[in-house]
């Protein structure tokens, strides 16, 4: 995987994550090829989850110190 998908905003990722399923999509993709493009999905996949994580807890320390109710 490159640098620029772990860097990049979740919806840089989720944009990679559709050209992969497309890749995947395709009838003529050979079967090594849409391996890899799966191991690579499932690994944006995890960073996606991570930064997904990463803003909710963010939400929860707002709501914390603001007062605000949970979510």
């Amino acid at each position: 995987m490159s640098d620029s998908t772990r860097n990049g905003t979740l919806e840089e990722n989720f944009a990679k994550l559709e050209e992969i399923i497309a890749g995947l999509e395709r009838e003529d993709v050979p079967l090594e090829e849409a391996f890899a493009a799966y191991s690579e999905g499932m690994a944006v996949l995890k960073i996606c989850n991570e930064q997904i994580d990463r803003v909710e807890k963010q939400v929860l320390k707002l709501n914390e110190q603001g007062g605000l109710e949970e979510l």
